[in-house]
């Protein structure tokens, strides 16, 4: 089962070109030490929320943009080797030398997936998502993520992943459960929909709002008020290039 490590990060929008020469630099040393994929994705439409949002998460600052990003492995002992490598690995403590942004804000947990649908193909545009949910209600969220990926699928998106949070640590400025104002009764979701380009997802979206079976969906296990989301553009993916 594939497990992801996601990441938000808040990057001054004018390093964005510093960031991806950054972001290249880590690359292999991430598939040195297993990731099979790492996809970094820009800000493009990130709106505000009335009690959360994706920017309020890393605490993001005038003149800065939020990333959503991951790392993706085999499976959790992968991550977990990989992760015990990197913190020993010179390569890692040279990069930590000079970033270009400010880690102390910067969140990232693992995630197991429950939910990948679809096929990785060089997707020119996602949609970032981190929601709270119940977790005595797991099943019942994946059985709903089911039903809604085909239906994305079925209006032009190439892949949904859902990732149900394995841990998600306290941060000493930020963190997933502040982020998401989570209960101690929650759990969190990082999910995303991968899309052939931005217009797709436009009228995917279009679609999915007016078509029958979502205005018949039951009741949602999750409380969407906090529920945060946005619309990213892919700057790195080394699965495809």
């Amino acid at each position: 089962m594939t497990y992801v490590e996601g990441f938000l990060t808040p990057v001054p929008s004018a390093n964005k070109d510093e960031y991806l020469k950054h972001a290249q630099s880590a690359a292999p040393l991430f598939e040195r030490l297993g990731a099979t994929r790492f996809v970094e994705t820009w800000g493009d439409d990130v709106p505000d929320g009335k009690v959360n949002d994706l920017k309020k998460s890393v605490n993001l600052e005038d003149g800065e943009t939020v990333l959503f990003s991951w790392l993706e492995y085999p499976d959790k002992a992968a991550r977990d080797a990989a992760n015990e490598k990197m913190m020993s690995d010179p390569a890692m403590a040279e990069m930590a030398k000079d970033m270009p942004f400010d880690a102390g804000r910067m969140i990232y947990s693992g995630f197991e997936a429950i939910v990948d649908t679809g096929t990785a193909t060089a997707p020119g545009y996602v949609d970032g998502y981190l929601i709270p949910v119940p977790t005595d209600k797991k099943d019942a969220y994946r059985e709903m993520a089911e039903r809604v990926s085909g239906m994305f699928q079925e209006f032009g998106a190439l892949r949904v992943v859902e990732g149900w949070s394995d841990e998600t640590p306290d941060g000493k400025l930020t963190d997933y459960n502040r982020a998401t104002l989570k209960k101690p009764d929650e759990s969190v979701v990082y999910s995303w929909v991968e899309w052939p380009d931005k217009a797709t997802r436009d009228a995917g979206w279009g679609k999915l709002m007016e078509d029958e079976r979502m205005q018949n969906q039951p009741e949602p296990v999750f409380d969407g008020k906090r529920m945060m989301w946005g619309g990213f553009k892919p700057i790195l993916d080394t699965r495809n290039g």
